[in-house]
């Protein structure tokens, strides 16, 4: 009895703690993706809590990768899936539903290099670096659909109820800023385009 106990474990421990990790990473990528599309639409305007704000949107960001990567080295463990490297480094290369973990792999990818280059916004330049980070919710979109599409929980009442609960507000903040760019006239110089120079407002352009 006990070795079928650790045979049960060996057996979906791995794909738990994969399907755990990927829950979180969703999660993790939603509330950060959430915030920084509330600093870009300026609904939050005061000073301290825009910092809040900022250093919970890219701590969530970093948190967020790490589960991410959990998820994705966990997944080499499963005996059942058994993906290899390459099904879970190439896109659209695992046996298992090779769409849906495709788009997967994809966001993954978009999210490190989205992510980090917060961290060479200086190297790439704020006019670059703004244009790139606006895709981020493109990392929110493609780990809803892998995890309906791929999910193990894609069918439970509560992922699809945190879904519409979260995704409305993040649709309606995203059509706001689209209307918000369409809206803004561009700017006749670089001062213009870099109103201020304080950390804060700064980064919350950057969101932009």
């Amino acid at each position: 009895m006990i070795g079928g106990a650790v045979n049960a474990v060996e057996t979906h421990g791995w794909w738990l703690a994969s399907r755990a990790s990927g829950l979180v990473a969703l999660v993790l990528v939603t509330v950060s993706v959430g915030i920084g599309l509330t600093m870009s639409g300026k609904l939050m305007r005061r000073p301290g809590l825009s910092r809040s704000l900022l250093a919970i949107h890219e701590q969530t960001a970093l948190a967020g990768l790490v589960a991410i990567a959990v998820h994705g080295l966990t997944l080499l463990g499963d005996p059942w899936l058994n993906p290899g490297v390459g099904g879970v480094t190439i896109p659209f290369a695992m046996g298992f539903k090779p769409f849906w973990t495709g788009l997967g792999v994809i966001a993954g990818y978009l999210a490190v290099l989205l992510g980090l280059s917060f961290y060479a916004r200086r190297a790439v330049g704020p006019r670059l670096w703004r244009k790139a980070h606006r895709a981020t919710v493109l990392v929110y979109a493609l780990g809803v659909v892998h995890a309906l599409g791929a999910g193990s929980d894609a069918s439970s009442l509560w992922l699809r109820a945190w879904l519409i609960v979260t995704g409305a507000p993040i649709a309606a903040l995203f059509a706001r800023r689209v209307a918000q760019g369409r809206g803004r006239p561009a700017p006749r110089s670089r001062r213009d385009a870099f109103p201020s120079q304080t950390p804060v407002p700064a980064l919350e352009e950057g969101l932009r």
